[in-house]
């Protein structure tokens, strides 16, 4: 039997790669893989098609890798067109990957705790709203980078502060999050939905941004087993192979979380015991599954980083009782709302799983792809998936639900022709600068910027064409 199992063919695998995007795996990860890892890389502008043929032509059963937020819509696509290709993790599992509007969406679906949340894509609902709401509040880009030193995540304490802000930064959409006290939060890595690292991220005195790179403070010691549950909770719903969460821990003592993705920073070693996982799975045993104990980063956690970003292939014994195991390692106890655990005990609480092989997509963009729908949309577009809620609930605005209504190009040209003074040569050269998507989110949030791309548009052309598009939308009504 065993013998079989070594003369089975494996799956061809190929490396996923973006021109100018950091690799989160290569060859070395899948070390003793006997069969050529093969490499496509991904140059970005037009190319699908040319990658698509690559693909084909190296016959790839898996390719794997992450896709950054700006490549996503373009992947399912590719993915579509590559229906003998696996991706890993799949485009659904990386659904959360591409924005926090995202992430918040699918913790609606999966009933995951995060901090209570607001979405706008109508900037004059996103203004009422504040008049109207409680602060202080979260303000965060859903959209590409995060952070950025903070420029994209602020703490607002009243309306004029949070009016102040949208003017200055223009976000897009507008995405609110009731401010939540944190004592700490907990960066928490799975594989096979089992937790292999966790560490704390603690706040400077006095602030409230956990990051490091805003001066706060890390440590390994001690994450509660059920702030694992929860990480366990949501990497099984996402069907990640692999996976990281953020989760907050409240003043209140209540676990959020508050990012979540398969693209993370993570050490070298933890790639390599994802490529030893998925090993393990494409083998169908051929391979065998990692063996990586809980808990095992606080011992790790207490080399210097510089040490742990050079490590390689660390590898665990599985726990088998002795005298001496029952001295030394039987010694070692957590707290659990269930009692004392012993830490072997606590490991077999959580296996390694193998994730499952989908063929139906849940998050196709049709339905979930809100940036680029609201760009071919003059209202908000459908929001069935979103929680029901009250009459009373102050997101009523923003979880509402309105009919999708196609903006053409021809009618996107047709609004701007019917400017005084702005014929099809001067539409067809706006059009040029921007695409239907850019400009419904140009004349709803900043039209000025007609102006700046545009050497002609003069205040008097923008003035009218916000009017006409005021009265555009009203007859839809």
């Amino acid at each position: 039997m065993a013998k079989k199992k070594n003369n089975q063919k494996l799956p061809k695998l190929g490396m996923l790669y973006l021109d100018y995007v950091l690799r989160f795996f290569d060859k070395s990860n899948f070390k003793g893989w006997p069969d050529k890892i093969e490499t496509v890389t991904y140059h970005w502008k037009n190319d699908k098609d040319r990658f698509i043929k690559e693909v084909k032509r190296k016959k790839i059963d898996i390719l794997i890798g992450n896709i950054p937020a700006t490549a996503y819509e373009t992947f399912r696509e590719i993915a579509r067109e590559l229906p003998n290709v696996q991706f890993i993790p799949s485009m659904d599992t990386q659904f959360s990957n591409k924005s926090k509007e995202n992430v918040t969406r699918f913790a609606w679906k999966y009933d995951i705790p995060i901090p209570k949340t607001y979405i706008f894509y109508d900037k004059s609902k996103a203004e009422k709203f504040i008049d109207k709401t409680e602060f202080p509040k979260i303000i965060k880009k859903s959209y590409g980078p995060s952070n950025y030193g903070g420029y994209f995540v602020h703490k607002v304490d009243s309306a004029q502060e949070a009016h102040n802000l949208l003017a200055q930064k223009k976000y897009h959409p507008v995405y609110m999050q009731d401010f939540v006290p944190m004592e700490a939060d907990v960066r928490v890595m799975l594989i096979g939905h089992k937790p292999v690292c966790a560490f704390w991220r603690r706040a400077p005195e006095g602030e409230w941004l956990t990051n490091t790179s805003q001066g706060g403070s890390m440590d390994y010691m001690d994450v509660p087993k059920e702030l694992l549950d929860l990480a366990v909770k949501v990497s099984k719903a996402a069907n990640a192979e692999y996976w990281a969460c953020d989760v907050a821990v409240g003043a209140d003592g209540k676990y959020r979380i508050l990012e979540c993705a398969t693209a993370f920073a993570a050490f070298p070693y933890i790639r390599d015991w994802i490529g030893q996982y998925l090993m393990w799975k494409f083998s169908n045993g051929r391979f065998p599954k990692p063996n990586i104990p809980l808990y095992n980063w606080e011992e790790l956690g207490k080399m210097d980083p510089s040490v742990l970003r050079t490590l390689r292939y660390i590898t665990f014994g599985r726990y088998t009782p002795s005298y001496d195991g029952a001295y030394f390692l039987d010694k070692k106890v957590r707290e659990t709302q269930e009692g004392e655990m012993y830490l072997h005990e606590l490991d077999a609480l959580y296996p390694m799983l193998m994730t499952e092989d989908r063929t139906k997509e849940e998050w196709p963009s049709e339905k979930w792809n809100f940036q680029d729908n609201y760009g071919h949309t003059v209202r908000k577009v459908h929001a069935q998936s979103n929680p029901k809620i009250k009459e009373s609930d102050e997101s009523a605005e923003a979880q509402e639900q309105e009919d999708m209504i196609e903006l053409t190009e021809k009618k996107v040209k047709k609004l701007l022709t019917s400017v005084e003074g702005i014929g099809k040569k001067k539409a067809e050269q706006i059009m040029d600068r921007f695409d239907t998507t850019e400009l419904v989110h140009t004349l709803e949030t900043a039209p000025h910027k007609i102006m700046e791309e545009v050497s002609w548009f003069k205040k008097k052309f923008m003035k009218k064409l916000v009017k006409e598009w005021e009265d555009f939308k009203e007859k839809l009504k």
